[in-house]
């Protein structure tokens, strides 16, 4: 006795040092080994027991607990079942005897303490564990405790975390929904009783004046009066004990749901009691109440109650979830819905005293998003299924949506709503597409139960309009003002461009389904706020400096303010909407496009022709960039339509071109005046764009001889003229290459004028690169540093100008392809002389690999044969070992991103067809394997792993005949003759270091080789070689196991279990008779007797579903084997 009293004390003086701040970490350190040597002792577990009975010491109780964990968890295996006996009977006397004094968290890991006993000994040795736990909910006393237990249980016992061995998951699995229907009626009893005990003292308030007006439409959803009258009952009020027990039986509903499936086990009167519960979150009198009880027990209360509608809410939406809803739960699902619907119709609910959106705002805020999950999921997974029930109003639910969409309290409220509705939008689109023919039958579904001429149509119109409408700061400024337009989120855009775009998505969304309304919708909003815009001119007068203009009232300036950035938004939809216009459809809206594009060309040249964009204005910092903004927008918006453009060019450029020639020639107009360096960088973008769309995606004839282009060409090739910012000179270039080098559509070959097109092309290109070719003479000498910085800026001017060039015919015509060429012939010349001299500077050997990477994928037939060799070799004999290795391991990410661009060459190389390059397959195989590959097989960091494994699987899938020749008397012979192999040892050297991948941590690296194996064996047959299957083919599949075992790629376990059954279905017989018996043997950390288990429990099955569960069951078991017998006390003699 005396020694256990001073081990508490001592450990209880321990415990308060280790959490005192005033000790160091070296002492920390001290004391946690000295606790965990206290754990591992034998019957360290009765001096715990005495502990937990005797200190009101939290951290010793805690301590205490953790020792009786690891002791059942890890080492329950090897204690003697007297202990067991013993451990057993005192844990939940402990409990029982101190629950209502212990710390809440105490109390709990006592519960998981003893779940896990359960987990281990029920029903074998601890036969009365669930039994107990059933008669603490029972007894009135200890059903708060109960319900604990039960919720433990459920969570540990049906999902359980720690490793146990399959069967006995499934056996506990089996064990519990043998006891689910007691469970559910018991919590079923517990919920009904309190609220009914309740109810009744509950006065009945009179009925309110306003409680009529939704009587018809309540009976509609409900179909039975008798539930609409049971929902209606007043709310009653619980004392805290029941609210606590409430909440318990509850979360242990919404766990339990979680796992068992849907049955009739779960009963229409347990359903409608967690319903009744739901009501807890969305009644606001409950929380009046508390407030005017005024004492803040009484608050506290409140915010309790509208906690159990939030747990009611859980347990709804964890039933709702489940996709697969077996023929005698739909009936219930369809009351679930009902029911909530009338939640839904209580919380939208106008009256004098409210407005749904300050309703909304009193409610709990996690209440309501656990009301919009619930939404979501109705409508993604169910609303197939109940929309053909007769009985079920989807309008009057569309109405109730729209209202709770649109009175949501927070933005992020409202774009969740907005999720829903684009989720109803799609299934409404596939749903169309799958019934063609009906179109105007499901858009025109008659509700049934109510109005007849009551359409969807009308709901889509209506959201389309309120959506326009929160977009609009005309309607809603207050709202947009608070949206924050400056910082960037994950995706790169502010919150107010999130906004903006998920509301353009729901309008395009509506737009497919209904474009004519959509179009009359928009259309005219966008006219009213252009009026605006286009009325600016008479107010911009002449001032000292240039212009200004003459708006100064602050009023005015704000009003202005708003309408320049509706316009803006407006502008932005309507392009969104530009895909709606094209395809078969172009003849039938031609007429609406038409005004569309002729208003945009209009906005866009008026922009640049009173260059409001340079205007000043009274509130310069934010009149001004609305300006850019309109005029940036308008030039977007006209962008979009250059698909619909390029289809009005092929339908009427024979009959009637005028109009379509003065569409073009103005919006070149409107672009020309921008392209220029003093032009805000967002305004410029936007004209840069529009003039590459007009090139590459139109291209008319005549867009050569138009004034406009001929004044932008010799501005980009005038020497003396500033040079635009990088983005913008890159794109004007593509654009004018494009120009040139693109074909006319509609003409042919020898209307195409390529004889003048290609002059044109080379005096284009040879000013865009004219000092770039001056530097071959010069860059050879060693250079001083202020001028090595010039040329780097050069090279870095030009290469991204060129590379650009290259990209963007690459999927053309050979006749493109060759002008380019041509054109560029010089210059590539150049930077393979520049190559060598650079070789040290990564950033620009970067920029060089960039280049040349881009020419091989577009241009290698156009560079021919012996030119492209010339590079290969260059790049071979600059690439030594040496080079190499100061690159990656001395150069960080630039050096790695060189070898890798270099890698991504030979990718390119090694893929062509035919013989051409097949001499350098030795030499490309050599650099990968003895020289690349030892530099970073030992480093943990992936860079350029990946390219070089890519590069080695393209190698084998694209020259499989370079190491197996099939020859044709052997494919006759199948079976005789076995393919012949060569070059056996570089084949041998690429599969051993597939092999050596697989044992790196790096899971997207795994993930890739892997599926380049099993790719390799579908198209090729791999594993089926000869060479594979007789000296690999095991050593793979040991390895794929291995790492199952070790959880280091958890990831991916589906991914290796099939590539396991690939590799072992090669020899079935080879795998039961010999590889497993020799795996098992070779597993260390078990017993004989647990590897004839573990062989005897992996049936032979040859299909993949049963495969792939055996492989999953005996990794599972052999962890688990391991793990009891890591916990066994040393010498313990097993039978």
């Amino acid at each position: 006795q005396a020694s256990e009293e001073a081990s508490l004390r001592a450990l209880e003086s321990l415990m308060t040092e280790f959490f005192h701040n005033c000790t160091t970490n070296e002492r920390k350190h001290e004391i946690e080994e000295l606790l965990n040597n206290f754990a591992q002792q034998i019957g360290a577990w009765r001096l715990c027991l005495y502990f937990l009975s005797s200190t009101r010491n939290d951290y010793v109780m805690m301590y205490s607990l953790t020792v009786f964990e690891n002791l059942i968890n890890k080492m329950w295996l090897g204690v003697p079942s007297q202990d067991k006996m013993e451990i057993r009977s005192c844990l939940p006397k402990l409990l029982l005897a101190h629950h209502k004094t212990l710390p809440y968290f105490i109390r709990n890991k006592l519960c998981k303490v003893i779940v896990d006993i359960g987990r281990q000994d029920w029903p074998m040795f601890y036969h009365d564990f669930f039994t107990n736990i059933l008669q603490l909910i029972q007894s009135p006393v200890t059903t708060p405790l109960g319900l604990i237990m039960l919720k433990t249980t459920s969570e540990e016992l049906a999902c359980p975390r720690e490793d146990l061995s399959v069967a006995r998951k499934e056996e506990l699995r089996k064990l519990l929904l043998d006891q689910v229907q007691t469970v559910l009626g018991l919590l079923t009893g517990i919920l009904e009783s309190i609220w009914d005990k309740h109810s009744v003292t509950a006065a009945t308030p009179p009925p309110s004046p306003t409680s009529g007006e939704s009587g018809d439409l309540l009976s509609s959803l409900l179909q039975s009066p008798s539930a609409a009258k049971l929902l209606n009952q007043p709310i009653p009020i619980l004392d805290t004990d029941s609210e606590y027990i409430c909440s318990l039986a509850l979360e242990c509903l919404a766990h339990l749901f979680s796992w068992i499936p849907l049955s009739t086990s779960i009963t229409p009167s347990l359903l409608t009691t967690i319903f009744h519960f739901a009501r807890f979150g969305c009644d606001t009198r409950v929380r009046k109440m508390s407030s005017v009880n005024g004492s803040s027990q009484n608050s506290v209360l409140g915010q309790e109650r509208g906690r159990l509608g939030v747990l009611a809410m859980s347990c709804i939406n964890e039933l709702m979830s489940k996709n697969c809803v077996p023929m005698e739960f739909e009936e219930y699902l369809l009351r679930m819905f009902q029911q909530t619907f009338y939640l839904l119709q209580k919380i939208t609910r106008e009256n004098n005293a409210h407005t749904v959106k300050s309703r909304l705002e009193e409610l709990d805020e996690s209440y309501i998003e656990k009301f919009t999950d619930f939404l979501r999921l109705f409508v993604s997974v169910h609303l197939r299924r109940i929309e053909s029930y007769s009985q079920f109003p989807v309008v009057e639910f569309l109405a109730l949506l729209f209202k709770y969409t649109f009175h949501q309290p927070t933005h992020e409220g409202y774009f969740s709503c907005l999720d829903i509705w684009t989720l109803f939008l799609d299934y409404l689109t596939s749903k169309i597409k799958s019934r063609l023919a009906d179109k105007e039958a499901v858009l025109n579904r008659p509700s049934l139960c109510l109005l007849r001429d009551r359409r969807y149509e009308d709901a889509l119109v209506l959201l389309l309009t309120e959506v326009l409408n929160r977009i609009q700061f005309r309607y809603n400024q207050a709202q947009l003002e608070e949206l924050d337009d400056e910082t960037l989120d994950d995706d790169q855009q502010t919150e107010w461009q999130r906004y903006l775009r998920q509301s353009l998505e729901v309008v395009a969304k509506v737009m497919e389904l209904l474009p004519t309304h959509a179009f009359s919708t928009l259309f005219p909003v966008l006219q009213d706020n252009l009026e605006v815009y286009l009325g600016l001119q008479q107010f911009v007068v002449t001032s000292g400096s240039g212009h200004r203009l003459n708006i100064t009232a602050e009023n005015d300036c704000r009003r202005l303010h708003c309408s320049l950035r509706d316009l803006s938004s407006l502008l932005q939809a309507v392009g969104r909407l530009a895909e709606y216009f094209i395809g078969d459809v172009f003849a039938a809206r031609f007429n609406d496009a038409l005004t569309v594009v002729e208003r945009l060309v209009k906005v866009t040249l008026y922009g640049s022709q009173i260059k409001l964009y340079n205007i000043e204005t009274a509130v310069p910092s934010v009149l001004k960039p609305d300006l850019i903004d309109v005029h940036a927008q308008s030039l977007a918006a006209l962008q979009a339509y250059a698909h619909w453009l390029a289809q009005f060019y092929s339908e009427v450029h024979r009959q009637n071109p005028e109009q379509f020639i003065s569409l073009v020639s103005t919006a070149l107009e409107a672009i020309t005046p921008l392209i220029s360096s003093k032009v805000q960088e967002k305004l410029l973008l936007s004209a840069c764009h529009l003039l590459v769309s007009l090139a590459t995606t139109v291209r008319p004839v005549f867009l050569i001889s138009i004034p406009a282009v001929q004044k932008v060409f010799n501005r980009i090739t005038d020497s003396s003229a500033q040079r635009l910012p990088d983005k913008a000179q890159v794109l004007v270039c593509r654009a004018l290459s494009n120009v040139l080098l693109l074909p006319w559509p509609n003409l042919a070959e020898s209307e195409q004028q390529w004889a003048v097109r290609s002059t044109n092309h080379a005096s284009l290109v040879s000013a865009l690169t004219r000092e770039y070719r001056q530097l071959k003479s010069s860059a050879i000498l060693p250079q001083r540093k202020v001028q090595l910085e010039d040329t780097k800026v050069i090279i870095h001017q030009t290469l991204s100008v060129l590379e650009d060039i290259v990209e963007s015919i690459s999927g053309e015509s050979t006749k493109s392809r060759q002008i380019c060429y041509q054109s560029l012939q010089e210059s590539v010349q150049v930077s393979l002389a520049l190559f060598p001299a650079f070789i040290h500077q990564s950033d620009v050997t970067d920029e060089m690999l960039s280049f040349f990477l881009t020419l091989f994928q577009g241009l290698r037939v156009q560079m021919g044969v012996s030119f492209t060799e010339q590079i290969i070799q260059t790049f071979l004999n600059m690439f030594t070992r040496e080079q190499l290795a100061e690159s990656i391991l001395h150069e960080g990410s630039t050096g790695c991103r060189v070898v890798e661009k270099f890698l991504k060459i030979l990718q390119v190389v090694v893929q062509e067809p035919g013989q051409v390059f097949k001499p350098f397959l030795p030499s490309v195989i050599s650099l990968c394997m003895e020289q690349v590959y030892p530099i970073i097989a030992e480093r943990s960091s992936p860079d350029v792993k990946a390219e070089l494994f890519e590069l080695l699987f393209r190698v084998l899938h694209h020259n499989w005949r370079y190491f197996f020749k099939s020859s044709v008397l052997a494919s006759v012979q199948r079976g005789v003759a076995e393919e012949q192999m060569e070059n056996e040892a570089q084949f041998s050297a690429i599969m051993q270091a597939f092999g050596q991948s697989f044992l790196q941590p790096d899971i997207h690296l795994f993930k890739q080789n892997l599926f380049y194996l099993e790719t390799l064996n579908t198209k090729q047959k791999l594993y089926h070689k000869k060479i594979f299957r007789t000296t690999m083919l095991f050593q793979f599949v040991n390895v794929l196991l291995q790492v199952l075992v070790h959880k280091s790629h958890d990831l991916l376990q589906e991914e290796i279990g099939i590539a396991t059954y690939n590799m072992a279905s090669v020899d079935f017989d080879g795998f039961y008779s010999a590889f497993l018996p020799e795996f098992l043997a070779s597993c260390d950390g078990v017993d004989s007797n647990q590897k004839n288990v573990l062989g005897r429990n992996f049936k032979m099955d040859r299909d993949l579903p049963s495969f792939t569960q055996n492989v999953h069951r005996l990794v599972n078991d052999l962890r688990y084997y391991r793990l009891c017998n890591d916990s066994l006390p040393p010498g313990t003699v097993k039978l």
